[in-house]
């Protein structure tokens, strides 16, 4: 008997890692024989896995350096300028041990200062990442569809523990393409995916803001990510596209319209 509950992103990286229990495994294990493209990345995924552990497996047992632990590493990332430490372990083989440790499909430390913050500019910035990681994805962008959008809007707002809007930017020539749940810094988020007629598309990422929890439209640029982000009634969002993209301004004036109605 299945949940009814899609395969996400989470799960994937869960079978990759044998976090799962036996009834999701399950799931997982059916959706993947449904979707071959889909089991093809992921056994590359098992493969690289694999391969890692046979790689450090000399390393397994030795106990990780202090200057390894995870408080020292986020503390390098915030101070890079700061003296380079040694250690007997090659910094690489370190690294990716810690990697294996974890398992290879989790999700990295944000690698930004400003990522730690659970303001409107690290909003900016998840919304910047997942863009990048999502936006670009042509085999399984969204995990629930446009025609399932009354159950992406429940899916979402259960999971976030707040009512989500999804705006609809018909108007302005962007379709409502889907969504899902992405990881960030400060809990899930929901991730929402627009499109144009020639290809371009957008991303509204929303998460519930601890601080920053009304803040004024304003525009952030990640890299070659633009975007515009915002906050009300404790509910964070940021609409973000590519470089060369469209005039925002105003694509975001009517997205934020639209959730604050």
């Amino acid at each position: 008997m299945t949940t009814g509950r899609p395969i996400t992103e989470e799960d994937l990286h869960a079978y990759v890692d044998r976090r799962l229990d036996a009834a999701r495994q399950a799931e997982v294990e059916d959706y993947l024989a449904r979707h071959p493209a889909e089991a093809e990345r992921i056994a590359g995924y098992g493969a690289q896995r694999e391969a890692l552990r046979a790689a450090l497996a000399s390393h397994a047992e030795e106990p990780i350096p202090p200057e390894l632990s995870l408080a020292r590493l986020i503390e390098a990332r915030r101070h890079p300028t700061a003296r380079p430490w040694r250690s007997s372990w090659q910094s690489m083989a370190a690294a990716i041990a810690l990697l294996v440790v974890g398992g290879v499909g989790g999700w990295l430390l944000p690698h930004s200062p400003d990522r730690t913050a659970a303001g409107i500019a690290s909003l900016a910035a998840e919304a910047a990442d997942s863009y990048t990681v999502y936006a670009a994805d042509h085999i399984r962008p969204v995990e629930l569809k446009a025609a399932d959008r009354g159950e992406l809007v429940h899916w979402v707002s259960e999971r976030l523990q707040h009512p989500v809007a999804v705006p609809d930017l018909a108007a302005s020539g962007y379709r409502f393409m889907g969504g899902r749940l992405v990881p960030t810094p400060h809990g899930p988020a929901a991730l929402f995916l627009y499109d144009d007629d020639h290809g371009t598309r957008l991303a509204l990422l929303a998460r519930p803001m601890a601080i920053d929890r009304n803040a004024p439209l304003a525009a952030h640029s990640e890299g070659p990510i633009r975007g515009f982000a915002w906050s009300k009634a404790g509910l964070g969002y940021s609409l973000v596209a590519g470089s060369g993209g469209p005039d925002l301004a105003p694509l975001a004036t009517e997205a934020r319209r639209q959730t604050e109605s």
